[in-house]
């Protein structure tokens, strides 16, 4: 199937014009990551909400968490 150039470009400008049209596809495939990880974290977010408040303030389950290490004074 012979290629029929309809608007005159030449090949330095059909070269610019797919080097571009590439550049965007990139940018879009970015965007869409980029919104697709904001979509989580704002669903999250959202079920954080619908949580009681009592939850939120609760001390952490794990009981070696909110231990702290002693400190260690130099003995002279």
């Amino acid at each position: 199937m012979a290629q029929h150039d309809y608007i005159n470009e030449t090949p330095g400008q059909r070269l610019r014009n797919w080097i571009m049209s590439e550049m965007l596809r990139g940018a879009g495939y970015a965007a869409a990551v980029l919104v697709g990880i904001g979509a989580i974290i704002g669903l999250i977010w959202v079920v954080g909400q619908f949580l009681p408040d009592d939850s939120k303030t609760a001390p952490p389950p794990m009981p070696y968490s909110a231990l702290e290490a002693p400190v260690l004074t130099a003995q002279v």
